[in-house]
């Protein structure tokens, strides 16, 4: 598999048509695959810097396509087990994968809100102190990578945090035969390898954060075949 240059195809779990049942399937797919692949901690470390910066009440965090719920759920529960105030919302475009995480969260028993928003469409809310998202940017054009990085920039009050697949060779195998050993998910064998596909490499990220005014930014290589991108609003050049 040549991936030297970005393939970008539409995801079968994209699709606004796609059958409930089979969404929420690939939905539960994803959320193994994110909680044996550690997603939540993996961003936690720049959120939890934030918490612990705050003197008085809870921060609020943003999940941006927050998808099966899982991430924003994690967050909460790292939160809590070290005893940092914080209020996580998560946001999709999907009413099913709003539903979902719902449900999820109070399987768990764990206090996250779900919201509808098309975060391209429309403005994200202003009154979060950090706002993340993980495993999104994949699914955008290159256009909308910046126009989504814009709108996250301008609604962080302090920091902005981008958790995405690296386009690399590793990352196709893991993503081809890995994810078969975690779910049964049809939805997930096809959709798996079509994200590595549609992954940028970490100069890609740099450039498109560039771009959108996230300058300087922090990024890093994190496992399995991931980067992690931090920009803090109060050292900005904006």
């Amino acid at each position: 598999m040549q991936l030297t240059t970005r393939d970008r195809q539409d995801e079968w779990m994209d699709e606004p048509d796609i059958d409930s049942d089979l969404h929420a399937d690939a939905l539960r797919g994803l959320s193994r695959v994110n909680r044996l692949s550690g997603a939540a901690r993996s961003i936690w470390k720049p959120i939890a810097e934030v918490a612990r910066g705050r003197s008085e009440g809870p921060i609020r965090v943003l999940d941006v396509a927050s998808g099966g719920g899982d991430v924003a759920i994690g967050i909460k529960q790292l939160a809590d087990r070290e005893g940092l105030a914080i209020d996580v919302v998560g946001c999709d475009i999907s009413q099913t994968a709003v539903e979902f995480a719902g449900e999820n969260a109070k399987r768990r028993g764990v206090d996250v809100t779900f919201v509808q928003q098309d975060v391209l469409g429309h403005d994200l809310p202003s009154d979060f102190d950090v706002v993340y998202s993980s495993l999104f940017l994949h699914h955008l054009e290159s256009a909308d990578v910046v126009r989504l990085l814009r709108s996250m920039r301008t609604a962080a009050r302090h920091r902005v945090v981008i958790s995405d697949l690296l386009r690399s060779q590793l990352g196709y195998v893991l993503a081809k035969w890995g994810i078969r050993l975690l779910t049964t998910s049809r939805v997930c064998h096809v959709d798996g390898p079509l994200s590595v596909r549609a992954a940028l490499t970490m100069a890609e990220a740099i450039e498109l954060a560039s771009q959108a005014g996230l300058t300087p930014i922090r990024i890093r290589r994190k496992w399995p075949e991931r980067f992690l991108m931090v920009y803090d609003t109060q050292t900005s050049t904006r």
